[in-house]
């Protein structure tokens, strides 16, 4: 008989920890010949009425042949998985490979036939769903396209988990059953499905951390003091509205710690617990997750440190932590982590170290650095911001700013997202979930370590060879909202928070200054953004001729958002800035902006700190108030794309406004909060985001489309880079030649110029009388390639005489002609020379970069980069994006070159990597692009075995 060990190795690269439905997590591995008594004990927690559907006949017990069968697989042709939860079956699932008869069968047969088994108590938690998506890839590993499932017509559950996969499939009634069969190649649609699922479980486990009923603080102190101690009062203090217990080893039975009933263990808490919040020492902490454990706690935070931060031993400590939480079925905040706040009135949640819990508010904020949570909970604090939920991970060894995301996306208590990253663990994932939140609600990044190239101690994270700049412009691309600093990011998430979003860059200002209004002037040209000219009240400017003016201004067609500038007023006795007119004009200024609600407003003070805070007195962070001006003044009509809330659900259905505080809560104040900003520079910042981020909005509601190009032989090129493999011979890839290069990129529609090999003056003249006169000559030694400006390149050569005194000349200068490598190429056009390169990163996935040619470009790092595949739109602002693009369209009289050829060409070489994951590597330089059309003139291509695609493959937490 054939033992698994006959076939194949164990195959350790099919386990894999989920999410289920629940939020809670469980283990999927194959299961072997050591599990039989675990296949018992979980068969007979089976009903029968389950046991029924899965064998068709009552089946109450399993025999021993059948223990046999079910734990041995040869891990080709029959393969079996299972999902535990505390090392205990849960569920199973196997295939067995059949030929078209319905027989058993070995490869090349591609069908097989698939059943599952999940225990009644875990039925309803996804277990089934996911199971499908492991052992579905585990089949398309093996050569298996397609799966064939026989259902009893009442296993309408089982029957449901199929049809809701996504893949297509044909369904049939014979003798009773129904027999389902569906392809397992990967749709449009079960990918949908499956990040739909993947997004509805990770925001739940989320939920469970942040919600929680009833918390237990493991590690309080019997004395005031010390982290245990400071995090109960905390929970105390915020007034949580669940069941709060102290843990502690040390504890008597039936004792209270500050009127909080206290145990020495969880096991002894004879209610169920939620959330627990673990402040032990690191070497004490495996206790308290076992305790946690077997108690069936969902969510840990653990504040305790001495985990990776610390070393190579903190750092196996911190997998082993992960490790045995998970097997658990546990979902762990940090180590090392900051904590939990919830503002929530029916939480009131603040399992933190942060003694004074923010107020209620709109925004969320997620930080992995605590230092940095308690700097901006201060800052947003003293801003007079409100939060609505803050999560600070830490290490973020389980949860991390991609679930914290997930949950955010449909939290209807967030409009505004705030994240401080100092690493980003999947970045391909971060960019998808970045640019589907973003589509629903701004998000604001800052991320440090950005110029150190390692990651932080403690952060297990995926290498990248991406530049941080290229690393920004993709986050850009996805609606992301970068920013440099934590003051920038709490700028722009005041104004977000608070205001709508402007309909374009037009800018209108006012104020009592003129040197400050030309200094707001100045700041918004070098933004980008187009100010009208400042409107100066004069500095005897009374609150009401503020008013007036705002709302002058917000009623002008011609602009899209309004800044006021205000300093101390001047009056007969000089300079008052402590007048209580600072709050009169605070009403002002917020009466007018909230009877004209559809243009955002902002403030810049000097040395006004009454006014500051008076703007920021307002409960609400959110306009509510009829179009109308008090005194019955006109303003413009709200537009609609200065009403962009939220979409979610669809990501590409345009968004829409979301409800403010004051629509939903009737214990808010309905005023309205306008952000203020010491320094002009800020507050236009702060502004000149919104305007992208709106811009971005505007666009993401119509994405563009992948061009189809007819001549593009996506086949044959698939069978020439798999001989080309073949040929090179080395798994690590190889940079194919120039001909192969030429020819694979030919098949894509890329015509490269040929360039002949000039090895002496000989080859040189004749190369020139094959190709034509006028000529180039130009060296392509590794340390000269693409250097014109070292005097590599000989340009129009005419005729023999030229050439061959340009040979001369270089071999003279730079050296023999085997250390140079010249070629001979014909002219092309004059026009612009720039570069075009794609790259497949491991971590981030396959980019496509583009800028001119030449030092100056590349020493400013003027270069532009999008996601595989650019879609049309994608194509043209990637062309537009370098600050050198004037140069495209007739800077100072030029004339403009061809950039449709030019956008025509970036959406080829995007299709040929996006179509063939093994093109690793592609750069085209230079590409002369002329008046008409455009000349490759050079091109490089590397192929490799792909890299593995996590975001394609079955749902997965990080490996530990």
């Amino acid at each position: 008989m054939t033992t698994p060990s006959d076939r194949q190795a164990y195959p350790s690269h099919w386990e894999a920890d989920v999410v289920l439905r629940d939020g809670g997590t469980a283990r999927i591995r194959p299961i072997t010949a050591e599990d039989a008594d675990r296949l018992v004990s979980f068969y007979e927690q089976v009903s029968d009425e389950s046991k029924y559907y899965r064998f068709f006949a009552p089946y109450p017990r399993l025999s021993a042949k059948d223990v046999h069968r079910f734990t041995h697989h040869d891990q080709v042709d029959r393969v079996g998985l299972a999902a535990t939860v505390g090392g205990e079956f849960i569920a199973t699932v196997r295939f067995d490979r059949i030929d078209s008869r319905g027989m058993s069968a070995s490869a090349p047969a591609d069908e097989a036939e698939v059943a599952f088994l999940v225990q009644d108590a875990h039925q309803g938690r996804g277990v089934a769903s996911t199971l499908l998506e492991h052992i579905a890839a585990v089949a398309r590993e093996r050569g298996i396209r397609r799966f064939a499932a026989e259902v009893l017509p009442a296993n309408t559950k089982m029957i449901k988990v199929f049809t809701d996969a996504g893949y297509q499939q044909k369904r049939s009634f014979e003798d009773g059953v129904v027999r389902l069969e569906f392809d397992l190649e990967p749709t449009d649609r079960s990918l949908a499905v499956q990040r739909a699922r993947e997004q509805r479980a990770e925001a739940r486990s989320v939920q469970r951390l942040l919600t929680p009923a009833s918390v237990a603080v493991i590690g309080v102190g019997r004395t005031p003091g010390g982290v245990g101690r400071s995090v109960l009062r905390n929970l105390r203090e915020a007034g949580f509205t669940g069941s709060l217990y102290a843990v502690n080893s040390a504890f008597e039975a039936g004792s209270e710690v500050d009127g909080v009933p206290a145990y020495r263990s969880v096991r002894d808490i004879d209610a169920p617990v939620e959330l627990a919040v673990v402040t032990v020492p690191a070497e004490r902490v495996p206790q308290a997750v076992a305790e946690c454990g077997e108690l069936g706690v969902p969510g840990l935070v653990v504040i305790s440190a001495g985990y990776a931060e610390s070393g190579p031993e903190g750092r196996e400590r911190q997998r082993e932590l992960v490790r045995q939480a998970r097997s658990y079925g546990t979902r762990i905040l940090g180590p090392n982590a900051f904590g939990v706040i919830n503002t929530s009135p029916d939480v009131r949640l603040n399992a933190s170290l942060a003694p004074h819990p923010p107020e209620r508010g709109r925004i969320g904020l997620f930080t992995q650095s605590g230092a940095i949570g308690i700097a901006l909970l201060s800052g947003l604090h003293r801003r007079g911001a409100g939060l609505s939920t803050f999560v600070s991970a830490g290490n973020r060894a389980d949860v991390s700013g991609n679930d914290v995301l997930q949950y955010w996306y449909e939290d209807p208590d967030t409009d505004v997202a705030l994240m401080y990253l100092e690493s980003i663990g999947n970045p391909r994932k971060f960019t998808r979930l970045a640019r589907r939140a973003a589509t629903a609600k701004p998000l604001v990044v800052v991320q440090g370590a950005k110029h150190s190239g390692i990651a932080p101690t403690g952060h297990a994270v995926q290498a990248t060879r991406l530049p941080h700049a290229t690393v920004s412009a993709l986050l850009r691309q996805a609606g992301v909202i970068r920013v440099d600093t934590v003051t920038e990011m709490v700028d722009a998430g005041l104004l977000l928070a608070g205001q709508p979003l402007p309909a374009g860059p037009r800018v209108a200002i006012l104020g009592n200054s003129e040197s400050l209004g030309l200094l707001t002037y100045d700041a918004c040209v070098a933004d980008g953004l187009r100010p009208l000219p400042p409107r100066d009240l004069t500095t005897g400017a009374t609150p009401e001729d503020f008013r007036a003016a705002l709302v002058d201004a917000l009623s002008d067609d011609a602009c899209d958002s309004v800044i006021v500038t205000a300093i101390p007023w001047v009056g007969e006795d000089g300079p008052t800035p402590e007048s209580p007119e600072g709050e009169e004009l605070a009403a002002a200024l917020r009466d007018a902006a909230a009877g004209c609600p559809a243009k955002p407003v902002a403030v810049v003070h000097v040395e006004l700190g009454g006014l500051a805070e008076a703007l920021s007195a307002a409960a609400s962070t959110r306009p509510d108030a009829p179009a109308q001006a008090p005194g019955g003044e006109r303003c413009a009509h709200p537009s609609p794309s200065s009403q962009l809330r939220s979409s979610r659900g669809d990501p590409n259905r345009p968004a829409e406004r979301l409800p403010t505080a004051a629509d939903t809560d009737t214990d808010t104040d309905s005023a309205y909060r306008i952000p203020a900003y010491p320094a002009a520079e800020r507050a236009v910042r702060a502004l000149a985001e919104a305007v992208k981020y709106a811009q971005w909005r505007r666009e993401a509601a119509e994405p563009g489309k992948v061009h189809e190009y007819e001549d593009i032989d996506e086949h044959g090129t698939a069978r020439r880079i798999d001989e080309l493999l073949a040929e090179q011979g080395d798994p690590r890839g190889a940079t194919l030649t120039q001909d192969d290069a030429r020819e694979l990129l030919g098949r894509y529609g890329i015509d490269v110029r040929d360039a002949l090999p000039a090895p002496d003056p000989g080859a040189a003249v004749a190369a020139a009388r094959t190709l034509g006169y006028p000529v180039a000559l130009k060296t392509t030694a590794p340390h000269l390639r693409h250097r014109a400006d070292l005097g590599g390149v000989r340009l129009d050569l005419a005729d023999e005489e030229q050439l061959r005194r340009a040979y001369a000349e270089l071999t003279e200068t730079f050296g023999k002609p085997v250390e140079l490598r010249p070629v001979v190429q014909a002219m092309a056009p004059r026009g612009v020379d720039t570069v075009v390169r794609a790259v497949i990163d491991p971590a981030a996935g396959a980019v496509l970069s583009f800028g001119l040619a030449g030092a100056a470009s590349e020493l400013l790092g003027d270069t532009g980069h999008r996601l595989i595949p650019v879609t049309e739109r994608d194509a043209g602002s990637l062309v537009r994006s370098i600050r050198t693009a004037p140069l495209l369209f007739g800077w100072r009289g030029s004339a403009p070159v061809d950039t449709p050829a030019l956008e025509e060409l970036l959406q080829r070489v995007s299709r040929l990597v996006d179509d063939h994951p093994e093109v690793v590597t592609v750069s085209l330089e230079p590409v002369v692009v002329a008046q008409r059309g455009l000349s490759v003139l050079g091109a490089s291509v590397r192929l490799a075995p792909p890299p593995a695609r996590d975001d394609l493959g079955p749902r997965a937490l990080p490996g530990y």
